[in-house]
């Protein structure tokens, strides 16, 4: 089977997210190839350059959602994203063309402004018409007569913004909005819009897969709506987190005003109803997504819940003799330890986690805690750490066993590589029990490792915790340090309970959250997939009588030697052999002569 994958800022960009995930599925199915589409987000992550590719990706489709700063937008292809019809740095519609621009521009524009009617569920209302007749529309219009790219950008964008926005029925935030609020909203658009305007939709292109894989919803399934538009192509799309929820927090850090943000707002709600309607499968990361799909539309019909596969096998030394390792000299690595593993921000909510292991101490004099990781990127990160270890100096001064010996903090800050903690599995084997005090939580990614790892957790009940948990180990509110305490508590004095959690925590990752867990979903769906899927009758998937073939490749394609000559795989029979004569097989075997 041909696939399509769509990508959004990831692979095979060595920066990018879900790369690891994307990259395990296509070696994970080498059954398969595997066409890239990748739209990348910033220069600097084009100049990391791509991730080593396995030899089932038989192509690669690039373009950028950013502009370079001598404004030349650019693409993979001959034509890349710059229109077709260009004469002297103005795109030369006709008045036919411009009309049809204005027509369905008008009603994008329209659906976005207007929110839907109450007692309505998302995609229900006339606005999703609207915006599903603006945005195909102007797709057809950018493959007919050339990109949007100026178009979106021009006087007469700003005009029907403005139209739209002012007209009966539209919010009142975006009634608010002002010349420079559209402005800026119009250059937003045009970005969101730019995979319109791609040369990937063509018979060589998005025509010739059989299923397109939209690794992340938004930008990324773009492309996915359209080659299903034009060609028939399903789609799949796969969230492990929430792109919408993201789109709505980023808002927030942006300078824009609040209408700009609402008209962002309606666009990136309208675009995620389109691909959660249009898809043949929705496969959400877990059930916090799968929620948030169902809110935006999304049919539970559609919907497969797959978690995202981790590599179980670097974790199995310290999960298979966790108890040896968690009572190793009674120290670091004993029953009194408790680590916390992850990257250090605020969302990670470190100062409850202190002042929990203040209460802890009370009860526990002789517990630790150790917490491994970094501050994230940027500077609220970095003086989030500096604030947290400045808390625990204060809470927890050095203690020293007598007058003249050197104080040690119960308390410590390490980064994972060094002598002692070489790797990260080692990390989780520091401790009796793993502790996660988030505020904000999608997919806990530490807590499964943590659970290869066969130890006891104490998490707060955010994101997908309980889910992935299961009942093997404890769950306390956010934000409150006394229950955290208490919990860490009661395991700390009960080793036969750590035990038993342990062990139930490591055998629920090992059925649920394993890299072979995942492909085996994914195999699956695409079998789904294809076979409820018409064959399309042309020129490459039919044969020489006009049959159909079961795939727009046929298999025979792959082999060597005679087989991929036209024809031929419909060869008869060979006549039987005269008597006598031992016929091992009729045909050709491994793609050469018999």
């Amino acid at each position: 089977m041909r696939i399509g994958l769509l990508t959004d800022g990831g692979y095979p960009y060595a920066t990018g997210e879900s790369g690891l995930w994307c990259d395990r599925l296509v070696r994970g199915l080498p059954q398969h190839e595997f066409d890239l589409f990748a739209l990348s987000r910033s220069a600097h992550q084009e100049g990391q350059g791509w991730v080593r590719l396995p030899p089932q990706v038989g192509r690669v489709r690039t373009a950028p959602l950013w502009t370079p700063e001598d404004g030349t937008l650019r693409g993979s292809g001959e034509r890349g994203l710059l229109a077709r019809l260009v004469t002297g740095g103005e795109q030369s519609y006709g008045r036919r063309d411009r009309r049809r621009f204005t027509d369905r521009l008008t009603a994008l524009a329209t659906a976005i402004c207007a929110p839907d009617e109450p007692g309505t569920g998302a995609g229900e209302g006339p606005g999703a018409g609207l915006f599903a007749e603006g945005l195909y529309g102007l797709a057809e219009l950018a493959r007919e007569r050339g990109g949007l790219h100026l178009a979106l950008r021009s006087e007469d964008t700003v005009r029907i913004l403005e139209a739209a926005s002012r007209a009966r029925g539209a919010g009142r935030t975006v009634q608010s909005a002002t010349v420079p609020d559209h402005l800026a909203f119009a250059a937003e658009l045009e970005r969101a819009l730019r995979p319109l305007s791609l040369d990937w939709y063509d018979q060589e292109s998005l025509g010739a897969v059989d299923l397109c894989h939209a690794a992340s919803g938004g930008a990324a399934a773009l492309p996915g709506l359209l080659a299903k538009r034009f060609f028939g192509v399903p789609l799949l799309v796969t969230e492990h987190g929430v792109p919408l929820r993201a789109h709505y927090l980023a808002a927030c850090d942006t300078p824009y005003g609040t209408s700009v943000r609402a008209l962002l707002a309606g666009f990136h709600g309208r675009l995620t109803t389109e691909v959660y309607r249009q898809a043949a499968i929705v496969t959400p990361g877990n059930t916090h997504v799968r929620r948030w799909q169902q809110r935006c539309g999304a049919d539970p019909a559609k919907q497969r819940t797959v978690y995202p596969g981790m590599a179980a096998e670097r974790f199995g030394r310290v999960g298979e003799d966790a108890e040896r390792l968690a009572a190793a000299d009674g120290g670091a690595g004993g029953p009194d330890t408790l680590v916390w593993v992850g990257r250090i921000e605020p969302a990670k909510d470190l100062i409850a986690l202190l002042h929990a292991f203040a209460e802890v101490r009370r009860a526990e004099p002789g517990a630790r805690l150790r917490v491994f990781g970094a501050p994230a990127d940027g500077d609220e990160a970095t003086t989030y750490l500096a604030h947290c270890t400045a808390l625990a100096a204060q809470l927890f001064p050095d203690e020293a066993a007598g007058a003249h010996t050197e104080g040690v903090s119960p308390v410590t800050f390490e980064e994972i590589g060094g002598p002692e903690i070489p790797d990260l599995a080692e990390a989780y084997g520091a401790g009796g029990v793993i502790v996660l005090s988030s505020v904000v939580e999608g997919f806990p990614v530490s807590l499964v490792e943590a659970m290869f790892c066969g130890r006891a957790t104490v998490s707060t009940d955010v994101g997908a915790v309980v889910e992935v948990i299961g009942g093997t180990g404890l769950v306390v509110p956010p934000r409150n340090p006394k229950a955290l305490a208490d919990a860490c508590v009661a395991l700390l004095r009960d080793p036969e309970r750590r035990a038993r959690l342990g062990a139930a925590a490591r055998a629920r990752a090992l059925e649920l959250f394993t890299v072979e867990q995942n492909l085996a979903a994914f195999r699956g769906i695409y079998l789904e997939l294809i076979s409820r899927t018409p064959v399309r009758r042309e020129a490459d998937s039919v044969d020489a009588d006009g049959n159909p073939l079961p795939f727009a490749t046929p298999p025979e394609a792959r082999l060597l030697g005679h087989w991929t000559q036209p024809g031929r795989h419909l060869r008869p029979r060979p006549a039987p052999e005269p008597a006598g004569v031992c016929a091992i097989a009729s045909g050709p075997v491994g793609g050469g002569d018999a």
